[in-house]
């Protein structure tokens, strides 16, 4: 699909291979607030894996070179990381395999796992990594999840739609209760809406600058209303890029249904649309202090976690981005760069 190739484009040359660079620059930057030093966290930075990619039959792309600096995980991507005074990165892979029959897409996952587990087991001071799940077979999905969390890594990052499908899905009912059971989070990342790709056309990148934040809202919203975190209430699910529109605009999400009451099913939510915004977590990727202020507004200092979207030129001043922010307290300053993120993903303190 066009948003899928677009993203494997982008990103193809940031392989999950090792490399042999020191784990810490000479010129590492670290984070203090208040006189206290923090471990920061970037939960949202990508990678790839290509033998992954080979077997899906999938090209490298031209716009990418598999040895670009900016894109490859090694000593070009640790200075960076250096640079911006980011400790840790959480490694993710968007899904790319969703089409994939149950077999490949077996081979595919395990694959990716191990080769995620192997890099974060050789440089545990700097990396975790989400797991890789099959979500199209939900119970395939589950039990890599829990495959995953044996290898030493920290949860699942997913798509916000499986072929269409939404992930609040009953089809899907198996992997969330896995991922209940576990406490293992789940990073959600958009795939773009294809369905609305003759809207996007156009100047502006809007099949990610619009479609990509929709998505998010329209997952989001879904796993609200068709009860998926009323079944599964102990889910740690963390959405990209702010959440999308939904925290800016969740209160019409409470007056939806009293509006129309017609178009809401007859099983009753157990509380307000936007109370479920304090039980899920957001990255900080907004653009203005403003808007990293109403975030908080809206969600709780304690549900924001940084995020970058590396090596997407989104932002270079994450950090800065929330040392910055209005309003905030030094233990919610600490929070946000790594301290909630850490406790999500099990990164303990003797790891910087």
């Amino acid at each position: 699909m066009p948003h899928r190739r677009g993203f494997l484009k982008a990103v193809v040359g940031a392989t999950c291979s090792l490399f042999d660079a020191d784990a810490a620059g000479p010129h590492r930057r670290t984070v203090t607030v208040g006189g206290r030093r923090v471990k920061t966290v970037d939960i949202h930075s990508h990678c790839a894996v290509p033998e992954a990619l080979a077997l899906m039959q999938l090209p490298a792309g031209s716009s990418a070179r598999w040895d670009s600096p900016q894109l490859m995980i090694g000593p070009e991507r640790l200075r960076i990381m250096d640079q911006q005074g980011i400790d840790v990165e959480a490694l993710s892979i968007n899904p790319f395999w969703y089409a994939a029959e149950r077999d490949l897409a077996s081979r595919i996952i395990q694959l990716q796992n191990e080769k995620l587990a192997e890099l974060c087991a050789a440089y545990p001071d700097r990396f975790v990594a989400f797991a890789t799940v099959a979500l199209q077979h939900p119970d395939l999905a589950a039990q890599q999840l829990e495959d995953g969390k044996k290898l030493g890594l920290r949860g699942a990052a997913i798509g916000g739609n499986v072929n269409g499908e939404e992930i609040s899905s009953r089809r899907l009912d198996p992997f969330w209760s896995k991922a209940e059971e576990l406490a293992a989070p789940i990073f959600i990342h958009p795939q773009g809406i294809p369905e609305l790709q003759k809207r996007f056309q156009g100047n502006g990148y809007l099949s990610n600058v619009i479609g990509n934040p929709l998505e998010t809202t329209l997952a989001l919203s879904h796993l609200i209303f068709d009860g998926t975190l009323d079944r599964f209430p102990g889910l740690k699910i963390c959405a990209a890029h702010g959440g999308g529109y939904l925290p800016s605009y969740s209160a019409r999400s409470d007056h939806g249904c009293a509006t129309s009451p017609a178009d809401c099913n007859s099983t009753p939510l157990k509380k307000h649309p936007s109370e479920y915004l304090r039980q899920l977590y957001f990255d900080s990727l907004v653009f203005t202090p403003e808007a990293l202020r109403h975030l908080v507004a809206e969600c709780g200092a304690s549900q924001i976690v940084m995020g970058t979207d590396w090596p997407f030129p989104w932002t270079t001043t994450a950090v800065d981005h929330i040392l910055n922010a209005p309003g905030l307290s030094a233990d919610e300053k600490r929070a946000m760069l790594g301290g909630t993120a850490s406790k999500l993903l099990g990164i303990h303190s003797n790891q910087s």
